[in-house]
Order: structure tokens, then sequence, then C-alpha cells
């Protein structure tokens, strides 16, 4: 598996740059701390700083993104689904007392990334401070995963030698776990709101029946 890993990074290695982007417009850590931690062994071709760059795009890039759409559509969606809007009142009461704080640690809290940036587009935040303490926070995040990965494989390989990819590849089916489980937790709850409301519309015109 190891001489087959090689052979794919060595010769299409090009294309882990344009993953690592796409993963983290999207979400997660995972895959920056498992490059860097590829990136440890020397023997495949991977740039830290180069990961750590294209991360940082990704992140930036897809925050942005989250940011714009709750700036421009998120006051509809809340009341469309007003239920919703008070299972976040905690993010915006953070982004009123903390905005800079919030903006630059959100990345940090496990289940917030997606929603925050959403909320901050609503709050009002003004566009370029946004976009600074975003490419400062994503800046940060990129660096931190990926040459975090990079030294926590070095440390492995002193402690388990060739084995640490057993404790790697566990730690990747336990994130993507937590990670499925949330989302579909999510999906279950957005339903369950909708349902919610659909049923407080239908009911006075059943209560004028």
């Amino acid at each position: 598996m190891e001489e087959l890993l090689q052979t794919i990074l060595n010769d299409y290695g090009f294309l882990l740059y344009p993953l690592i982007l796409v993963w983290t417009f999207v979400e997660g850590e995972t895959v920056v701390i498992l490059s860097g931690a590829l990136a440890s062994e020397h023997k495949y071709n991977i740039n830290v700083e180069l990961l750590a760059l294209f991360a940082f795009a990704g992140s930036f890039a897809g925050d942005q993104l989250y940011y714009y759409i709750g700036r421009r559509y998120g006051t509809p969606l809340l009341n469309r689904w007003p239920t919703l809007g008070a299972k976040i009142d905690w993010a915006f009461q953070l982004v009123k007392t903390h905005p800079t704080l919030f903006i630059l640690s959100f990345r940090f809290i496990y289940g917030v990334r997606n929603i925050a940036p959403f909320v901050i587009g609503i709050s009002g935040v003004a566009r370029l401070r946004y976009m600074a303490l975003n490419a400062i926070a994503a800046m940060i995040w990129a660096h931190s995963f990926a040459w975090g990965g990079y030294f926590l494989g070095r440390v492995l390989e002193d402690w388990l030698g060739d084995n640490k990819w057993y404790m790697l590849v566990g730690f990747v089916i336990i994130a993507l776990t937590v990670g499925l489980y949330g989302y579909f937790r999510n999906k279950r709850r957005m339903k369950a709101i909708e349902a919610k409301e659909q049923a407080e519309d239908t009911a006075p015109a059943r209560s004028d029946q």
C-alpha cells in the first residue's frame, strides 16, 4: 500500500494541491493534516508551504462565499425558518460582543465554521473588515494544520515507525465518521425545522375551517 501511495503521489502529486483547494473550500482540516504528515516522509513530493497556501486559498474563498450568502440572503432565510435563528442566537451574540475574536477563531471550533460566516454576513460586519480578518485567520489556520500535520508525522515516525500510518488512518476514519454524523444530524435538524414551520403555517388554516 505504501508503494502504491508513493507511486501515486510521485506521478500525480500535482493534483494534491487542487484537491486541497476544493476540500478546504467546502470543509475541514483532515486532509491538510494528513498531507502534512505525508510531507514529513520526505520521499513524497509535497511542499508544506504550497500545501498551506492552497489550504489558505480554499478556506478563505469558501468563507467569503458563505459571508456573502449570509449578507445577501440571510435575512430572508431566517424569515422563512425563524426557529433556525433561535438556534444560532449564541453566534449572533458573539459577533455583536466580540466580532474580531469570533472571526479569528471560528475556524478552530468544531461544527462552527460553516454557520459562522453566514451569521457574520447577516450581522452586517463591514466587507473590508471581514475580508482582512478572514485572510489573517485563514493564513493562521492553514499554516497551523499543514505544519501541525508535518510535525505530527515526525513525532509518530519516531514513536511508532512504519506503524504510524495505522494511527493516521484511524484518525482519518474517526474524523470522517464524526463529520458524516454531524452532516446527517444537521440535515435531520433542518428537515425537522422545515416540518415544524409547515405545520405552524397550516395550523391557522385548519382552525379557520
